[in-house]
């Protein structure tokens, strides 16, 4: 792949060592799913980010999943994961947990989510196709296997933030997806105060869906040069329209990220 001529990528080549690579996972490093206990990490990213990862400031994947969770999806056929990336930090639940050197670390659980559990599937049970997924410190309700998932996630979405209401928290819709979480932390917060903590001098974020939003606002607000980049699909035009650079889903972002590899270490 032949980089795309952009200030931000300019800037992240010329001083890598100031560099931030941030991810999500699902849709960006991990391909959709119906099933998303299915799901697996790229066959080529934990390869291609344990090279980067020693030329940049820091590699991190922020996402809804439980770091647990991006850990176990996130190993290759070939026996790579990206446990071997190193110092690769993982900000699961928008940021609520990190795992670092192979530790997690978080706060309690939102008292909510065992509301939320006894009342889901009063709630879903109308509605053939409806998986519900607990993360642990959060619930997703996907639609993607029903009959009509749009028109399940549009019937749900009322209840389902009437619930996240009673309950003290949110919701965050998604790919066919509405998730109920703890308030007080998105992608874009978690994405800030971990630039400020690298000290970071740029950054480029790659998502896919609609709570990469905040992120890309993150990386427009930061006052560093930036990148955004929208591992593009059908499915979610609206981030595509915020990106600086769109791709063709994870092929397209390994793609990417291997091209500023070569670009990094132009010996090899």
């Amino acid at each position: 792949m032949r980089l795309p001529d952009h200030p931000g990528l300019r800037s992240l080549l010329g001083d890598p060592s100031g560099a931030v690579i941030g991810l999500d996972f699902d849709g960006t490093l991990s391909p959709i799913v119906p099933d998303p206990d299915a799901a697996r990490i790229h066959p080529e990213a934990p390869e291609v980010l344990a090279d980067l990862a020693p030329l940049v400031n820091a590699v991190v994947i922020i996402t809804g999943r439980p770091p647990a969770t991006a850990l176990a999806l996130g190993a290759a056929p070939d026996g790579r994961s990206l446990a071997d990336v190193p110092g690769l930090v993982i900000l699961g639940h928008y940021g609520m947990e990190r795992w670092e050197n192979g530790r997690i670390t978080a706060p309690p659980p939102p008292p909510g989510l065992d509301a939320v559990r006894a009342e889901l599937p009063a709630i879903t049970a109308p509605y053939a196709g409806v998986h519900i997924e607990d993360k642990g410190r959060a619930v997703a309700v996907h639609t993607r296997r029903c009959p009509d998932p749009a028109a399940a996630l549009a019937a749900l979405t009322e209840p389902v933030t009437a619930l996240a209401a009673r309950t003290g928290l949110i919701v965050e819709p998604g790919r066919f997806v509405l998730e109920l979480r703890a308030p007080g932390m998105d992608k874009g917060q978690a994405l800030t105060a971990f630039l400020a903590e690298r000290r970071a001098r740029s950054v480029l974020f790659a998502g896919d869906d609609l709570g990469d939003l905040a992120a890309f606002r993150a990386v427009a607000e930061a006052g560093i040069p930036g990148v955004r980049v929208c591992s593009g699909s059908a499915e979610v035009a609206k981030l595509a329209a915020e990106a600086d650079i769109v791709v063709d889903g994870p092929d397209g972002v390994v793609g990417l990220l291997r091209a500023i590899v070569a670009a990094l270490r132009p010996d090899r």
